[in-house]
């Protein structure tokens, strides 16, 4: 295992992202679509917010006992914005930042991705599955 390896190894450069005028179904879609559970919301290249699938389960009242959940889902997506639902206060990492690092920031944290910040601009994002698939190939 290379000790000093930068998160850069591991981080996804093409990100997904929300702006926050974008709505919940379009995330939904997104997380769907590219099998993913964290968007940044970014206003320009800064990022302004973290948008988790979790989240979105958090204000979704539907379950197994509706018969339309996508109707209540929408219902529900349509009552809150973007900018309500993401988290405001991030941690975050630069691209020089090592994987060790990034590993004990996400081992003592509550969530799982960390986005990764160059002059202030979004240019990774890096997530507990990142570190795993990297530790498992080292074994």
């Amino acid at each position: 295992m290379i000790r000093k390896a930068p998160v850069t190894t591991i981080m996804t450069e093409k990100v997904i992202t929300l702006k926050k005028d974008d709505n919940l179904e379009t995330a939904e879609r997104l997380f769907k679509k590219h099998h993913i559970r964290h968007i940044p919301v970014v206003s320009g290249k800064t990022i302004i917010g973290m948008l988790s699938y979790t989240d979105l389960l958090r204000i979704s009242f539907a379950d197994s006992a509706f018969e339309d959940d996508d109707y209540v889902d929408s219902v529900v997506y349509n009552m809150f914005t973007i900018e309500q639902v993401m988290v405001k206060k991030l941690a975050t990492v630069n691209s020089t930042n090592t994987i060790k690092e990034v590993a004990e920031i996400l081992s003592i944290s509550e969530f799982h991705a960390l986005p990764v910040i160059d002059h202030n601009s979004l240019v990774g994002i890096v997530t507990t599955t990142d570190l795993i698939k990297y530790l498992l190939k080292q074994l």
